[in-house]
């Protein structure tokens, strides 16, 4: 419901070109009240009177001039507050943390070719996995994101795959988490200073998405196992899974990859403002 009072989390903002050649922006915003999603615009006179942090995902605002259609959950915006500044992401020395963590779980893979693999992409591309978020909204969309959530799809795996009758290949299931997002390295961008992400339009002319790359690269590696649950781990074809778990005699491997990066997509440390509650 509209209230002048109401506080805003900020969930995305992109800017992008007008017909007439400005630039508008385009934020949306979760009213704290009872989580409705606001989508606004920003004409270039509004954009060019704040500086780019102000729209950092996960701050908190104050709309205090807007106009807004009959339904209020549009809006044009000419002035706003920021209430409390969010974190970006993960501090450098939690980086390193999250970093080691996963070097850890590496080590835990005994076959020899799939943990020198990992372990030379893991060297190879050090850099961008610490910064890399897991998603540009919906979860873990902050610096070091995606480190955060596939450390969480390794700990969900490794309790459950012990819990049922049926035998897992626990080196199979480790790489696939490890690299059921590896894609989102290159897919996304994302600012140190502002903690703005946004999509790598090179990335996508390239690759269709993150899991075709993912795919892609366990098949050229000969981890054909590990390449089908990255391919289905997304579940639907209508959510961008190469293979429908819906299809017949699919593994169980690739239900349970799909189960365990949806609970981490839902139920972990999905935004920055869980992370700063867990770390405090």
């Amino acid at each position: 419901m509209y209230n002048l009072e109401s506080e805003y989390e900020v969930l995305a903002f992109t800017v992008g070109d007008t017909k007439a050649g400005t630039k508008m922006g385009k934020l949306q915003l979760k009213n704290l009240d009872d989580e409705s999603v606001l989508n606004c615009i920003l004409w270039e006179e509004t954009l060019n009177r704040y500086d780019s942090k102000v729209f950092r995902t996960g701050n908190v605002v104050k709309l205090i001039t807007a106009s807004y259609n009959e339904k209020f959950n549009n809006c044009l915006i000419t002035t706003l507050q920021v209430v409390k500044e969010a974190k970006t992401g993960l501090e450098e020395e939690e980086r390193e943390k999250y970093y080691q963590a996963l070097l850890e779980y590496i080590e835990k893979i005994h076959d020899e070719k799939l943990n020198g693999f990992l372990t030379r992409y893991f060297m190879e591309h050090k850099d961008k996995i610490k910064i890399a978020p897991a998603a540009k909204v919906m979860h873990h969309n902050y610096i070091g994101g995606l480190m955060v959530h596939t450390l969480e799809c390794l700990q969900y795996a490794e309790v459950n795959m012990e819990m049922g009758e049926y035998k897992f290949n626990s080196d199979n299931i480790f790489a696939a988490c490890i690299l059921h997002d590896i894609g989102k390295i290159f897919e996304y961008t994302i600012d140190l200073e502002s903690g703005l992400i946004d999509y790598d339009e090179s990335f996508r002319k390239e690759w269709l998405t993150h899991s075709q790359y993912g795919f892609a690269i366990c098949m050229n590696e000969g981890f054909k196992a590990v390449a089908k649950m990255i391919a289905a781990h997304h579940g639907r074809s209508e959510w961008g899974a190469i293979i429908d778990l819906n299809e017949k005699d699919v593994e169980p491997e690739l239900y349970f990859i799909h189960l365990i990066d949806n609970l981490s997509a839902k139920f972990g440390k999905i935004s920055v403002a869980k992370l700063e509650n867990a770390v405090a």
